[in-house]
């Protein structure tokens, strides 16, 4: 059995850490909205699901690159288990746009290869970002 370990952190970034997890945050929403738009079109097109990935937006948008690529595959993710959930369940409600006026600013990135460390001096490292001053 596979154990998943999930922790939130309030951060405080310096300047351009803040510009970055600004950044992030727009990409994610503009993944988000994108594979979503692209899913309908392709499905009111051919029936079909459409499996895309955030690596194919990357060549045509690529300031995507300059953020972490854990958090937009986390919003692959989420956008996958929403739109299958409207499918198995239509009750659920079909997958919505997200909107750059929401006041909760969030996302989710993965430690894969243990990529994400803390150290004594109440310090994380993540990916893109570098050591962030954090309190539990």
């Amino acid at each position: 059995m596979k154990l998943n370990k999930a922790f939130k952190f309030r951060l405080y970034p310096n300047k351009s850490q803040a510009a970055l997890v600004n950044k992030t945050f727009g990409c994610c929403r503009f993944i988000y909205n994108k594979m979503l738009g692209d899913k309908i079109d392709y499905y009111n097109e051919h029936k079909a699901k459409l499996n895309n990935t955030p690596a194919q937006y990357k060549g045509k948008f690529e300031w995507l690159k300059e953020v972490d690529s854990y958090a937009l595959c986390n919003e692959q993710m989420n956008l996958q288990a929403a739109y299958n959930n409207f499918f198995r369940k239509p009750k659920t409600g079909f997958p919505k746009f997200k909107s750059k006026k929401c006041t909760k600013k969030t996302y989710t990135t993965s430690n894969v290869n243990n990529v994400i460390r803390i150290n004594d001096k109440h310090q994380i490292h993540l990916s893109k970002l570098g050591w962030v001053k954090f309190v539990e």
